[in-house]
């Protein structure tokens, strides 16, 4: 009996040292004994009361990153931005779209306040400015994210402006690219869809205007416009690859501002393929 009670006193003391120095198991794992503050109470097999009570907590949950939009309303100046969820769960898109954001708003809030102060010192009214932008996804395929956006900007004139925009988040390089960055040259990319987009333009301004687009009349807005200097923007029917290009074209482009923008959607057609560079080839097809 005596051999028996200084082995466990032994034990004790050994257990003890370990848990008061938080020295760790011979396999490099934390030691299973730990030292117990005097005030809690000890509960069979080790555990003390507080520990058994105390859940396991899980990690906090991240969230999901998510688009944005932003407005502001003040005496100066209108402002809005916003952009979908599918770019703003891509960080490098997201940072850029966000850079433009408060460049936008850091542009606006200095014209304004220039212009009101010259107002104020020539007597003259001053006008609310205002900018908008929306950036909207034309489509989402696995190599690529493709946004648009339209722009509304007004600056006190007689009627504000419309805009539009366009990017591309290329997947596999990781990078923001515009549509033209994709074709070997403006040029080659003018001469493979000026002639289709120009007889579906005409078609769109002849309804509009209720008579035919006579382009050799010489009036004004009765010519054909650069089809490259537009806003071009990609994208599919397919989900899978882009095999449409879009023109967006701006008030006084191809007509004045009463007929407002206009919008031009062509196929991808064996002379578009022509003109992309090898290197992004695999992303298109021909569309119908």
């Amino acid at each position: 009996m005596r051999y028996g009670r200084w082995s466990l006193v032994v034990l004790l003391l050994a257990s003890g040292c370990q848990g008061g120095r938080g020295d760790s198991a011979p396999d490099g794992s934390a030691s299973a004994v730990a030292s117990v503050p005097d005030d809690e109470a000890m509960l069979p097999g080790g555990a003390t009361a507080e520990a058994s009570a105390a859940p396991s907590e899980a990690p906090p949950e991240v969230p999901a990153a998510t688009g944005r939009s932003v407005d502001v309303s003040n005496e100066l100046y209108e402002f809005s931005y916003s952009y979908p969820d599918a770019a703003g769960a891509i960080p490098g898109f997201r940072d850029l779209l966000d850079a433009q954001l408060h460049a936008a708003r850091e542009r606006l809030e200095s014209s304004a306040r220039d212009d009101r102060n010259a107002a104020q010192k020539d007597g003259f009214p001053y006008h609310q400015h205002s900018y908008g932008a929306k950036w909207e996804v034309v489509t989402d395929l696995p190599g690529w994210l493709s946004l648009s956006a339209k722009i509304y900007t007004y600056t006190g004139g007689a009627h504000g402006m419309s805009a539009f925009n366009s990017l591309l988040w290329d997947r596999r390089g990781e990078a923001v690219r515009k549509p033209r960055d994709l074709f070997t040259s403006t040029d080659a990319l003018r001469n493979a869809i000026r002639e289709p987009f120009c007889d579906a333009l005409d078609k769109q301004r002849e309804k509009r205007r209720g008579e035919p687009v006579q382009r050799d009349s010489g009036q004004m807005f009765s010519e054909c416009i650069d089809p490259v200097a537009q806003t071009l923007i990609l994208g599919s029917s397919n989900r899978k690859t882009f095999d449409r290009i879009g023109i967006l074209v701006g008030p006084y482009e191809a007509g004045p501002y009463a007929e407002g923008t206009y919008e031009v959607t062509l196929p991808v057609t064996g002379a578009v393929m022509a003109t992309l560079k090898p290197q992004y080839r695999t992303g298109f097809s021909v569309g119908q």
